[in-house]
């Protein structure tokens, strides 16, 4: 549902700028897939006119790169499939609509969002898209109900601000690789580089605080204000079954009713994550997927109730498995052909000791929109980044940290990590990239300062 505003202008200055940019991208921006396609050209035609590869080989790697991310692919579709179904659970609907009741009034309810997905980003990646999408969702539609007139596709926009900090938390695939005994980049340095230099040096702790303001206050900026049209949250949520559809006739009926057989499934993933954890074992993306199920084994009624919540899930899953293979073509083509050398090489050859990390920052949001995969990016430029670094006299974590807010960056407009949570939302990649663009301005601003002075 749409409410329209007066005649006269409203909003702040940066919101009434922001209007024209919003209009064009609602236009122009096609859908993530067609985002997909043409970059996968753009990136071949790149790659033949910059490298010694001919179409021959650009073709070559892209085919063979097609299956490069299939256990990454199947980690996103059963975090959206499982994070889905958790959320529709009935203690975890109880769980949402007491957050979701919180916010009281329209800006409280966009800052909100982004806060909480922020926080779970930092937790880990997978978990603040989910959670981002889900809480969108549900202080929309408890602000609906309190008459709040919410922009839907501002909260979901909000929500995926929150995501661009993920890379500086605990789950930094980047920092967590440096950290690892035998990582290649502890091969090529000799030595691990500590989680203390990267992700909990003090200047990224208070890069990450800054960042939480800067976008925080842009999206405060950005927001609609009362009398402007806003498109309100209009899906309704069907009940969830919890018991069989027929009588209990049979023993399969009784079987499929009762909580038996799930709560023992669930207790043995508890068992699992604690030794897991018991054992040294960190934060994955498998282990937040396995700890989704384990939840949803132990929450939900019954094996019915869970066969419900799978196929209420499974209708977004689809995009994911169609998409996520075209990067990664365009991941095979990048690496193969050299060509993530090729615009890396060229922002080293114009740095100094001061702007070596700004510029690592620039090449590696320019790289990211090609390679959205924050390990694949640390695995193909890592090593360049890293002996640059050296070469010129620059610690290389500051060189590791920089690819790492480089590919957060400019996630903002690149819809390969916005597919979960618009396929939870419902909403395509236009409808939230007017604000995100915002995000992707405030944040680069507090990035590339920290760069700068961490540099002097």
């Amino acid at each position: 549902m749409a409410r329209s505003g007066a005649s006269t202008p409203t909003g702040t200055p940066l919101s009434r700028a922001m209007r024209p940019v919003n209009a064009l991208v609602e236009r122009y921006i096609p859908s993530a897939l067609v985002f997909a396609i043409v970059l996968t050209f753009v990136v071949g035609l790149m790659a033949v006119a910059l490298t010694d590869s001919g179409p021959v080989e650009v073709v070559a790697s892209w085919g063979d790169g097609l299956s490069g991310l299939l256990d990454f692919i199947t980690q996103m579709a059963l975090i959206l499939l499982l994070g889905h179904m958790l959320a529709h659970t009935r203690p975890v609907q109880r769980l949402l609509r007491a957050l979701g009741s919180l916010p009281r009034t329209t800006m409280q309810a966009y800052l909100f969002v982004f806060l909480v997905a922020a926080v779970a980003s930092l937790i880990t990646w997978g978990l603040g898209l989910v959670v981002a999408a889900l809480i969108a969702r549900e202080v929309a539609a408890q602000g609906r109900e309190r008459g709040l007139a919410l922009h839907f596709p501002m909260l979901v926009a909000a929500g995926f601000s929150g995501f661009v900090v993920w890379h500086m938390g605990y789950s930094g695939s980047g920092p967590l690789l440096a950290a690892t005994e035998g990582s290649f980049i502890a091969e090529q340095l000799g030595a691990p580089i500590p989680v203390s230099e990267t992700t909990y040096s003090t200047w990224n702790l208070l890069a990450i605080v800054a960042t939480l303001v800067a976008v925080a206050g842009a999206l405060y900026l950005v927001a609609p204000r009362p009398g402007e049209n806003v498109r309100e949250f209009a899906a309704d949520e069907p009940a969830v079954v919890t018991g069989p559809a027929d009588d209990v006739r049979t023993p399969a009926d009784r079987a499929d009713g009762s909580r038996v057989l799930t709560t023992l499934l669930g207790l043995l993933l508890v068992a699992y994550l604690v030794h897991h954890y018991l054992t040294g074992g960190g934060l994955t993306l498998d282990i937040v997927n396995w700890t989704f199920l384990c939840l949803i084994l132990l929450l939900a009624a019954n094996p019915f109730e869970i066969i419900t919540l799978t196929r209420g899930a499974a209708s977004n899953v689809g995009e994911i498995l169609l998409q996520f293979p075209l990067y990664a073509g365009i991941l095979g083509v990048m690496t193969a052909t050299g060509l993530v050398e090729v615009i890396s090489a060229w922002f080293v050859g114009i740095s100094t000791p001061v702007t070596f990390g700004l510029l690592t920052f620039l090449s590696a949001g320019l790289v990211n929109i090609a390679i959205p995969s924050g390990g694949g990016q640390v695995a193909v430029q890592g090593p360049v980044m890293i002996d640059a670094a050296n070469q010129i006299g620059v610690d290389p974590a500051v060189a590791l940290m920089a690819i790492a807010y480089g590919d957060q960056w400019t996630n903002m407009i690149q819809p390969f990590f916005a597919l979960p949570l618009l396929a939870i939302a419902g909403l395509k990649i236009r409808d939230i990239l007017g604000y995100t663009t915002v995000t992707l301005i405030a944040s680069g601003i507090v990035f590339g300062a920290t760069m700068l002075i961490i540099s002097l």
